[in-house]
């Protein structure tokens, strides 16, 4: 029960009714806040589906609840950030630099690093990414996300870590970010063309990539800034406030860099579905009967049954040879040949009889399910608390044994933190919860479905088929890519990060970039990004094309620009890469992937859609200084 102290000392206990009635209007505050984040994106995904597609909500039911649980445990989870975690992080931040060598500092630097990314709620996203990775088409790629995913996110994590690591030296010793992405960026560059020129590793560059995204989020991003903002006060920065430019940036170069070099070792020691010393649980291609090193990917692909979506399967065709029953909710119609009129009959010559299966679109409100038959509650639940209390319990527990035992400190408000660890669990827990609920089906439901602008395919979680809407093909792409430029462009200015750096980046040009120019820039990069992903996975261009290209045009952007430009123009895309914009954009792009005929995956919209925001802003950045620059000569000396 909670007590409130009047004057005069006197306690009143205000009993459990009390106490709701005085934090409902708190916590509704909070909720809201929330859903005003996440509306847009989902009003538009909905809007999308229903209205341009014509097509009904699959799992309505079960998607609402989800999403209130995104949004509950949302609420939950910031506000644990703010009363637990974001304390315990600026404490430290700020005592460990002062009262430690810098060893003690580095390896505090890798560890919070490492512990932040398992505490990211992107990263169950990412766990849960491989169900839709055909073995056969993309072995290393299906092992990476099957059976090594725990070596997976740890090498993640430890490409945080040494970002922080390297990003607290940086701080040190004063060093430029210019000359810490030349050699990133080259590094970055070789492994990406060298990966990319072996069939089996090449479906690997867009998780890679992908990754870089997923880490810079709301646990990692608050707890590294703060022990940079430390840092610098103690080796006497000129702006401590400026601390936290430059960090965000490493924390996602490394873990692409990271994940690279895993799928490396993996392929040079014969590791992964199919090779010759496969250690994963799943048994090896040859024990099927197929082998890739002896037939190739293209031949093991080709043995696979593969069925355009939405028609008639291999089995159904050899079932119908072999009894003459046709399958379920097929169409008759014929194709070529002339008709005639004989002895009082309608007769066909020369013409192909074709069976297809079609669905009558007005029928499919009544087979729709509002909930998946195949979803345990209770089961989701529990792994939800558990993958909650494994991402947090590990990470507060590091901390305090920082302030505690290494840093011998009191702490004033532990009652307060241990409330907002808490909040962070049953957020985490919620959230989680939620994703599985309502933003996977949500966005791979969508990206299955979009295709259907060009193509016929077989809608997600529906009999028969539909499509295409738009008769000619470029027209019907063309609708898609325009969805994914709105998107983009709607999502990022309605990321509250964005409002944040927008502030900080006016104050820091003292008004040379306005708030205003920055989000909209931020904005039309991401929209630009996600379009050239879409590109990518509906034309099935290899990402290596799209990706570096743009890095190296960045590494002349970089060459010119100033250093406070370099250093919140890199981290801008760290803004892109939210709680719900990664599940959903990471979904929605696997379901793309898995629906368009001869796409291994849909890998690679975050990563393109991370690298946008820092070309546009860097460009509208120079600009910025041109105009200031003439504006200035034009003033005449007094």
């Amino acid at each position: 029960m909670a007590e409130l102290e009047q004057r005069g000392g006197e306690r009143v206990r205000l009993g459990l009714r009390g106490t709701m009635r005085l934090l409902m209007p708190y916590f509704r505050e909070k909720f809201l806040d929330q859903v005003k984040t996440i509306w847009f994106i989902i009003l538009y995904l909905l809007a999308f589906q229903l209205l341009v597609l014509g097509m009904p909500l699959v799992y309505a039911a079960m998607i609402a609840v989800g999403v209130f649980l995104v949004a509950l445990g949302l609420m939950f989870f910031m506000e644990g950030l703010r009363l637990g975690l974001m304390p315990l992080g600026e404490i430290i931040g700020a005592i460990l630099p002062r009262n430690a060598n810098l060893g003690v500092i580095l390896g505090f630097a890798f560890l919070l690093g490492l512990g932040a990314t398992f505490a990211e709620p992107a990263i169950a996203v990412l766990k849960a990414a491989g169900a839709g990775v055909s073995p056969l088409q993309a072995p290393l790629l299906y092992s990476l996300l099957n059976d090594f995913a725990g070596q997976l996110v740890f090498c993640v994590g430890a490409g945080v870590g040494v970002a922080v690591l390297l990003g607290v030296l940086r701080f040190f010793y004063g060093w430029s970010l210019k000359i810490l992405l030349y050699p990133l960026i080259g590094l970055l560059t070789v492994l990406t063309i060298w990966v990319a020129s072996n069939p089996v590793m090449a479906p690997v560059i867009g998780l890679a990539w992908d990754c870089g995204a997923v880490t810079t989020g709301p646990v990692t991003v608050p707890l590294v800034i703060a022990l940079g903002i430390g840092v610098c006060r103690i080796v006497g920065g000129e702006d401590s406030g400026n601390a936290g430019f430059g960090i965000v940036t490493l924390a996602s170069l490394f873990p692409i860099i990271a994940v690279l070099l895993l799928a490396l070792t993996h392929f040079y020691t014969d590791n992964y579905y199919g090779a010759a010393n496969f250690s994963g649980e799943n048994p090896a291609l040859s024990d099927v009967g197929l082998n890739t090193e002896a037939l190739g990917l293209e031949q093991a692909a080709q043995s696979v049954d593969e069925v355009e979506a939405g028609g008639i399967s291999k089995q159904e065709f050899q079932h119908y040879v072999a009894t003459g029953e046709l399958p379920e909710g097929v169409h008759l119609h014929y194709e070529g040949g002339t008709v005639e009129w004989s002895n009082g009959r309608i007769v066909h010559r020369d013409a192909a009889v074709v069976y297809e299966r079609v669905e009558d679109p007005s029928l499919w409100s009544a087979d729709v399910d509002e909930w998946d038959p195949e979803s345990n509650f209770f089961d989701e639940a529990r792994s939800a608390v558990l993958a909650a209390l494994q991402a947090i319990v590990p990470l507060c527990a590091f901390l305090f044994f920082t302030l505690f035992v290494i840093l011998r400190e009191r702490l004033k408000r532990l009652d307060e933190m241990a409330v907002g660890i808490g909040f962070a669990v049953v957020g985490m827990f919620l959230f989680g919860l939620g994703i599985e609920m309502g933003l996977t089906p949500l966005g791979t439901q969508l990206g299955s479905n979009i295709p259907s602008s060009f193509a016929s395919i077989q809608p997600w979680g529906m009999e028969g088929s539909i499509g295409p809407l738009i008769s000619t093909g470029f027209s019907g792409k063309a609708l898609v890519m325009l969805f994914g430029f709105f998107l983009g462009y709607g999502a990022t200015l309605a990321e509250p990060a964005l409002n944040a750096l927008g502030d900080t980046v006016q104050k820091i040009t003292a008004g040379a970039f306005r708030k205003n120019l920055l989000m909209q820039s931020v904005a039309l990069g991401v929209a630009l990004g996600i379009t050239l992903g879409v590109v990518k996975v509906i034309y099935n261009i290899p990402l290596a094309y799209l990706i570096i290209p743009p890095y190296l045009l960045l590494m002349v952007l970089t060459k010119v620009s100033s250093e406070e430009f370099v250093n919140f123009a890199w981290d801008s895309a760290g803004v892109t890469t939210g709680p719900i914009t990664v599940p959903l954009v990471l979904s929605m792009g696997l379901g793309i992937g898995a629906t368009v005929p001869g796409v291994i995956d849909g890998f690679g919209i975050l990563a393109l859609a991370s690298v946008g925001p820092i070309l546009t802003v860097l460009t509208v950045g120079l600009i910025v200084r041109r105009t200031s620059e003439v504006a200035e000569k034009g003033v005449p000396d007094e």
